[in-house]
């Protein structure tokens, strides 16, 4: 029963260490892949870097984004960290 109790606190520590910082952070984690798996051409991004641009092309681990002054730059998908402005998608006719 020592044991017990004296298990305790190292687990309730373990506890609430997972939930006040491992679990937002996978959240947190999963949301930027979604964003980065979802783009598309059109949106405009933002670059982990700063840039901001809109995405001329994208395949399958390279985005082409072309910055205001018509400079086409390649980036990795992970270089992406925001959507400021996502193109809607076209409607099937």
């Amino acid at each position: 029963m020592d044991s017990l109790v004296q298990l305790a606190p190292l687990l309730i520590m373990f506890v609430l260490f997972y939930f006040l910082l491992i679990r937002p952070q996978k959240k947190r984690q999963n949301a930027v892949k979604e964003m980065q798996s979802s783009l598309k051409k059109g949106d405009k991004v933002v670059t982990i870097g700063g840039l901001h641009g809109t995405v001329d092309s994208i395949d399958e681990l390279k985005v082409v984004i072309k910055s205001p002054d018509g400079t086409k730059l390649t980036f990795d998908r992970q270089a992406i960290r925001e959507v400021v402005e996502s193109v809607p998608e076209k409607a099937e006719a």
